[in-house]
């Protein structure tokens, strides 16, 4: 059991309704359950061509989303940051003091074996542990 779980939220994935159950059940009484997204702003190359309104704009839909999936979810703490995903969940655990980061995970595809999926990365990176949720 433990007293400060983190689950990453992909809000274009199914999983995290999956991921937040577990979290609910790894968590002891009393504990703290974080959902965080990660928005990961467009590339330099890409902000190019888009104006900060549209950036922003996607922020706070992605805000939205994350708000709609926590909904009625009174013990679970909602926070949105910004930055690459692997990289930014390992700083957050870091920093947060996260004793279990729960984190949900797709069956992986080709591209998974030579680039890795983000569940791996933060497998191998995390300073606490990590539980996997697997879907189908």
């Amino acid at each position: 059991m433990y007293d400060n779980i983190l689950v990453p939220m992909a809000l274009d994935h199914g999983v995290s309704g999956t991921t937040l159950k577990t979290a609910a059940t790894l968590c002891n009484p009393g504990g703290q359950i974080t959902a965080l997204h990660v928005y990961e702003p467009p590339h330099s190359s890409v902000t190019v061509y888009l104006d900060e309104d549209t950036v922003r704009e996607g922020f706070d839909k992605a805000r939205e989303a994350l708000a709609e999936k926590t909904a009625g979810l009174g013990d679970v703490t909602a926070e949105i940051i910004k930055g690459r995903s692997y990289r930014a969940i390992v700083e957050y655990a870091e920093q947060h003091g996260t004793d279990c980061i729960v984190v949900g995970s797709h069956k992986p595809g080709l591209s998974d074996y030579f680039l890795g999926s983000t569940a791996a990365r933060v497998v191998r990176h995390a300073p606490c542990a990590v539980h996997v949720c697997r879907t189908a």
